[in-house]
Formats: C-alpha cells, structure tokens, sequence
C-alpha cells in the first residue's frame, strides 16, 4: 500500500491566503510563513490554489507560490489560472513539484498530453469537481497524469461526491478531508484509491496532526509519521530514569539548549513531533514553547553511542532561552579565531558582501564596477570565467580549476546579487531535482 498523504492548502487571494475557495477571509497576510508552519506540524504536501481575478493578481500569486516553494520543505502542487501551456511552466518554474490542470475547462483536458510529454507524467495533477470529468478523460489522466485532485467550493468533503471520483479514476485521488474522528479518516484511508487528503479541515487541525497520523499508523495505514527505531527501554538512563536531551537547530546545527526526558516526555515527543521534557526542577513534563509559543518541531532524534544521551534536530520557532536568546549557550568564556570553511557559511558571506557593495558601493571596488556596467557586463564576465574552467580544465593539475571555479562563482553571485536570486532559492531547487 502507498503512503498515504495529509495535505495542507493555501488559498491565495489578492496576495494573501484566505480560508478557503468560497470564503475569502484572510487568515494570514504572509503566505510563505503559513507554509512554514504547516510544513513544521508535519503536512506532506501543500496545495496552493491560486483564486486570482486579473492577470497582475496572477503574476503576484506565481511570485508567492515561489516564496512558498522555496520556504516549504515538503512538495507544493499549484493549481489554478490555468490557460495555456505557458501556465504550467510559469507554475512548475516556480519551484512547484506539480502542476494541476482544471478539467471543468475542456482547454486544459486538451493540453495534458502536451504538458505531459514535455515536463513528465510526475509533475501533473489535474482537479476535477465530479466523476463525470473523469470518465471523460480517464484514458488521458491514466496515461499523462499522476494525480486527480478531487474539489468543490469550499473543499468539503461530500460521500457520493468523492465515492463516484475514486471509483472512477485510474489513478490515485486526493479528497477533501471530513470533518471526522481518526477512526473514520484511517478507515477511509485504508481503500485502494484514495491517496490521501487536502483542504479546510487539515488546515484547522494542523497542531493535531501527527496525533492523527499515529493513530492512523496504529490502525495499519501507512503514513508519513515517526517510526521509532529504538524504545525508551534501550536508552541508558540515571538513577531517576531521566535521559539528558541535547538540541541543535536543524538547519545550522546551532547547539541551542539541554534538557531531559523521561519515558513519558520521549513517547509524547515521537508521537506529536513537539519536544516534550520532564522538569527536574517542578517534576512535570512540559511541551517546550506551550506558554510561550516557542515550540521545537522534530526533524531527527538521535542516541551516542552509549545510548545514555539523545540529539535532537529541531525546527525552532522564536527563541530556545527563556533569557531571550536564541541560543542558551552565549556566555564564551574563551574563544580563538578561526576561519570557518562550512561551505553554506562561506557563500552566504560572500553573497552579503557583495549585496552590500551594491546598497552601499565603496569605491574602488571591482563589485561595484560590475554593478555599475550592468548587466551585459556582469554577463559577460560570467561567460567569460566559464570558459576559463573549461580550459584550465584541460590540464592535468586541478589547482587551477579550484581557482577559476571560485573566480565563476563569485561572478555568478554578483549576477543573482543583481537578479535578486538568493542561496535559499538555488538550494531548494537543487534539493528538489
């Protein structure tokens, strides 16, 4: 059985996501965030649904869909606005792991084989609102789709609705998930068909979510969840049962604080993805951020070799110390100067350097000559340096492709400098080829 998938959806509206299709209450001013937070409680995918009415509407909802794109961690499928072959690439360009085609309009049902061939059967979804637009196109959605995205208004969960959808699709189907108790959703999840579910009612219960997704597991489907290779048995721990937690920041392995778990704190944890702890000090668990909104989502946990102590990979939102520091460890008490290699790091430095020559030019600087000249100028140096690898990579010793590599480099960070293209972006779309 195929994993089956809990997706969060972002209506986009006037460049702000709003509740849903046909209530256009804004709930957040800044999508991109909203995507973050639905990626760190543990959403597998995201559907953006673009609900644009004018085309400047519609070019602004591609620049969120990349800023949504670029902060999720997870796949984002962007559906809606659809006219046109240019559409799909305009949406896949964005860093989307999908595009999905409206097959209310018989334009899209006409181009899927077109947009299929050229950009592969994996990267289109369609969505249709009835089984009737699958039975019309079934053989085309078999051949060059890889998902029927089933939708109404409001993304409602209707029984005969979704029933006759499944049934009728060859191929897997995502449906609006019911307001329902876990029981119900892991039932539904069971049968062949359905791959898993989107909309409102994911939205809202999105803090509750790998609860939903453990129970789910329990009941024997499979689901993206945590599957825990040791149990708190195996862990060493002192005298009152207490193991000792150390927390690093995912993304730059900041040590950011120590705590301890006990039995309880560790199986809370595995099983909402929150780090939980026990309180030596007020003997109590306690959910880090419960007051303060400061919550840690798991990414990795991990044991050392003597199994008496864990790492844990969050991802922290707000501040780790209660002092107000992100970090519990800035008191230095000796500190020597080095040079830091951490590839990330480097070229991140470099980049700010060079986009606060460009806020602030210095004079005399050959990055501000290049600004200065433009584009074709700073083009040109990029082509130039290229073909300086290409032949100094014709000789035998590589220490001068180390060189004219670095030299293409920062040529073409001068170029994303003036592209306004970031290391983040360049990333996340590395990551996700």
């Amino acid at each position: 059985m195929a994993e089956k998938k809990f997706c969060a959806s972002i209506y986009l509206y006037q460049g702000k996501a709003v509740k849903n299709r046909r209530d256009r209450a804004v709930i957040s001013e800044e999508p991109e965030k909203l995507a973050v937070s639905y990626c760190d409680n543990y959403a597998d995918e995201i559907i953006v649904f673009d609900l644009s009415e004018t085309d400047a509407e519609h070019e602004e909802s591609l620049l969120i869909m990349k800023q949504i794109a670029t902060a999720s961690e997870v796949p984002v499928i962007g559906c809606g606005n659809v006219k046109r072959f240019e559409d799909i690439k305009k949406i896949l360009y964005t860093g989307c792991s999908r595009a999905a085609l409206n097959y209310s309009k018989d334009a899209n049902v006409e181009l899927t084989e077109e947009v299929s061939k050229r950009f592969g059967k994996g990267k289109i979804a369609v969505c249709v609102k009835d089984a009737d637009e699958v039975k019309n196109a079934s053989d085309k959605i078999k051949e060059y789709a890889s998902l029927v995205i089933c939708v109404n208004a409001a993304d409602e969960y209707d029984t005969d609705q979704v029933q006759d959808v499944v049934k009728a699709s060859p191929v897997d189907v995502l449906l609006p998930m019911p307001d329902a108790v876990p029981g119900k959703l892991a039932e539904l999840l069971s049968k062949d068909g359905i791959g898993g579910f989107f909309g409102p009612h994911i939205n809202a219960s999105i803090d509750s979510l790998m609860g939903i997704k453990s129970f789910c597991a329990e009941q024997g489907v499979e689901v993206n969840g945590f599957d825990a290779k040791l149990k708190f048995s195996d862990l060493k721990t002192d005298k009152d049962g207490l193991i000792p937690v150390v927390v690093q920041e995912y993304r730059t392995n900041q040590v950011l604080m120590v705590a301890y778990m006990n039995e309880e704190a560790f199986e809370s944890t595995i099983k909402t993805g929150r780090m939980t702890y026990y309180s030596r000090s007020r003997q109590s668990q306690w959910v880090k951020g419960e007051t303060s909104g400061h919550f840690q989502y798991v990414k990795s946990l991990s044991a050392d070799c003597d199994k008496d102590t864990l790492l844990a990979k969050v991802s922290q939102v707000g501040v780790a110390c209660h002092t107000g520091s992100y970090s519990c460890f800035f008191n230095d008490i000796v500190k020597k100067e080095y040079i830091n290699r951490d590839p990330h790091k480097v070229l991140e430095d470099v980049y700010g350097v060079i986009a606060d020559r460009k806020a602030n030019p210095k004079e005399g600087s050959y990055t501000n000559y290049l600004f200065d000249k433009g584009i074709d100028k700073i083009l040109k140096k990029v082509g130039e340096e290229a073909t300086e690898i290409i032949i100094a990579a014709k000789n035998p010793e590589k220490e001068e492709v180390k060189y004219e590599i670095s030299d293409f480099l920062y040529h073409c960070m001068v170029l994303m400098v003036e592209k306004g293209v970031t290391w983040d972006e360049i990333m996340s779309d590395l990551a996700s080829r």
